[in-house]
């Protein structure tokens, strides 16, 4: 294993191979990650002139998450990380746009912030696949009582804590519970988790009024995220 001498930085190396920094980065820098860069579309144009906020694309799911997260704290830890992004919606009335959230630890001020933002504190279930019909929708609000299903925020939260990092989840949901997705995105899926779009074309090709379902989709998705950033910038960017 070889060990790389970084510069007033003290680092220890567990048996994932990456450095693990012992302070925080200075000045203080918030993270915000997102799983794929349309959920950041409208939210990074306003964070670009911002030193002490990054934005980190990590890969759809948990294994893509975690590894892009510990690769980040190889090189500097946050001060708080914030997993940002789509969710699909499961309990009933939850419209496309609704922002929700969870904190981690009784931060009353953020709490109150993000209530006044527009945001709802909800329960969300963390899912291994999209879940892409209805059906499967209520069949997971019936049995874990969560609110909306995503896809990389427990794997997010789970390095924080052990690196000592504060987090929460801030999520805006993109199909509600009544709604099937157009396709079945986990067979259009490489093994790493990554849109195919050779297989994308194969199944617009069997099916292309799929094309227009995913126009749709795609209007869905930039309505969802241009609120998500709007949540995200009156919470996080007043100071800035």
């Amino acid at each position: 294993m070889h060990l790389t001498l970084v510069k007033n930085r003290r680092a220890t190396f567990a048996v994932d191979g990456f450095a693990h920094f012992d302070v925080m980065s200075d000045p203080p820098i918030t993270l915000f990650c997102f799983a794929v860069k349309e959920e950041a579309k409208f939210f990074k144009p306003l964070v670009l002139a911002r030193s002490d906020i990054r934005i980190l694309l990590t890969g759809m799911g948990s294994n893509n998450a975690q590894r892009a997260l510990r690769a980040t704290f190889a090189n500097y830890l946050p001060t708080r990380v914030i997993s940002a992004g789509l969710a699909g919606g499961l309990k009933p009335g939850l419209s496309t746009g609704t922002v929700l959230f969870d904190i981690k630890g009784d931060n009353i001020a953020l709490h109150t912030a993000l209530i006044a933002a527009g945001a709802l504190p909800a329960r969300f279930h963390f899912a291994d696949h999209v879940a892409t019909l209805s059906s499967e929708k209520q069949r997971l609000r019936e049995t874990t009582g969560a609110d909306a299903v995503e896809m990389e925020s427990q794997a997010i939260s789970q390095i924080c804590a052990e690196r000592k990092v504060a987090s929460l989840t801030v999520r805006v949901v993109l199909d509600p519970v009544q709604e099937d997705l157009p396709l079945d995105f986990n067979q259009l899926m490489t093994s790493d988790l990554r849109l195919d779009s050779a297989k994308l074309a194969i199944s617009l090709l069997k099916d292309p009024l799929k094309v227009l379902e995913l126009l749709r989709l795609r209007k869905q998705t930039n309505l969802a995220a241009k609120r998500l950033a709007q949540v995200l910038a009156q919470v996080f960017l007043k100071d800035g």
